[in-house]
């Protein structure tokens, strides 16, 4: 049984008070926060194990090698990753798109070639893109998003062609909390000889995932959303694609033999791995699978599905308020703006009764653009918050409608 009061006690810092209230954490699109058992495995590592991987053979090195080895693996089958040696340790979402549009883009993309995003896309979906096109002569194409928050599938059809070489995809919108079918923009990628980029920062943390079924060909996400650490994310990709990609970041352990005139790489994924990685982190990170499989991932969607359902409906009741995003088919996330009250302003009058969400363009300014909007409030939940926080966040939106509609009338 998935029991919220329970799991509540894992996490030492909603504990925490603002002033005289306590924390009420509804940020959890932007990170979220951490368990003690993803802290302690930090700990240990850092306390009993801390040595740099793959290029010593003493006791301590051998145990940092086996147990950063040891997360990738479980992050692959969390992922539902079809091979293992595909899954690269990034700092995060934004390196990982920066990865793909750069080894792949660089290479792959021609003049009069087309990379198709959405309307929707998070900035680290769209300005690699546009590097890359700026670089190769390749045109950025955009499919729309309906009034309603979901995407314009019909003219994606129309868009995707035979010079479609790329199709990227937010997952989940971080503004409307719309679930894309990624699966279907695949089947369309592939019907023309082009590749799937799925940005996940905002589902691997809330839903179930198969990417064998989704049949995207890279796959990327954040660990710090996922109640891992900062500093630590994936990119997924199919081995054959990453074979034919050039290195990201040149250095030490991504390369076989070095000459002064030209060196050689490494087998997958140490090709893209240069460096010092984030050790420690991919360590926490893979704690936090097992946080998370240790909850089920099926029972944290099904808790995140109906507080979202819920809080949308509560807002919604809300005089005046504007509510973006679908009413079904959505995560647990709220983006709103009360009229003639800016979402900064919001932000911090709830900080007052220790409630955080987040205002602003939420790094989609062409997405507030379309909406016709410079930012919105959001609300973001997750697999610790519960019905009585929703009920405290609306409430204290209707007492700043109230405070701010009798200043300005």
């Amino acid at each position: 049984m998935y029991d919220v009061n329970e799991i509540r006690k894992d996490f030492p810092i909603l504990e925490r008070r603002i002033g005289e209230r306590r924390l009420i954490y509804l940020d959890n699109a932007a990170t979220s926060q951490k368990p003690r058992q993803v802290l302690d495995a930090l700990d240990e590592h850092y306390e009993a194990h801390n040595a740099n991987i793959h290029r010593a053979v003493h006791r301590l090195a051998e145990e940092a090698t086996a147990a950063y080895e040891a997360s990738r693996e479980k992050v692959a089958s969390f992922l539902g990753a079809p091979d293992a040696r595909g899954l690269i340790f990034t700092r995060g979402t934004t390196e990982a798109m920066n990865l793909v549009a750069y080894a792949w883009g660089r290479r792959s993309l021609r003049e009069g070639d087309e990379v198709v995003l959405t309307e929707a896309e998070h900035h680290s979906n769209l300005v690699p893109w546009q590097l890359a096109a700026q670089a190769t002569g390749a045109r950025l194409r955009f499919i729309p998003i309906r009034e309603d928050g979901t995407l314009d599938m019909e003219e994606a059809e129309r868009l995707v062609g035979p010079q479609t070489k790329m199709i990227g995809c937010i997952h989940v919108s971080n503004v409307l909390g719309t679930i894309n079918p990624v699966d279907e923009l695949a089947e369309l990628a592939h019907s023309v000889g082009a590749l799937m980029l799925v940005d996940g920062a905002q589902s691997a943390p809330h839903i179930p995932l198969d990417l064998a079924a989704l049949g995207c060909d890279f796959f990327a996400c954040s660990g710090h959303k996922m109640v891992g650490p900062t500093g630590i994310g994936v990119l997924w990709g199919r081995p054959e694609m990453l074979e034919e990609m050039d290195p990201f970041l040149g250095g030490g352990e991504m390369i076989r033999e070095v000459y002064p005139d030209h060196s050689t790489w490494n087998d997958l994924p140490y090709k893209f791995e240069a460096g010092t990685m984030s050790i420690a982190q991919a360590i926490g990170l893979g704690a936090a699978v097992d946080y998370l499989n240790g909850l089920g991932m099926e029972s944290i969607w099904e808790h995140e599905r109906r507080l979202g359902e819920y809080a949308y409906e509560k807002i919604r009741e809300v005089e005046g308020i504007t509510v973006y995003g679908p009413e079904k088919n959505r995560t647990g996330l709220v983006s709103f703006i009360l009229p003639e009250v800016h979402p900064h302003d919001l932000s911090q009058i709830l900080d007052q009764e220790g409630i955080a969400i987040r205002s602003g363009h939420h790094c989609a300014q062409p997405l507030m653009r379309r909406l016709g909007v410079t930012a919105t409030a959001r609300a973001s939940f997750y697999l610790y918050n519960t019905e009585e926080e929703v009920d405290m966040l609306v409430g204290a939106v209707e007492r700043s409608r109230e405070f701010f509609g009798a200043f300005t009338s």
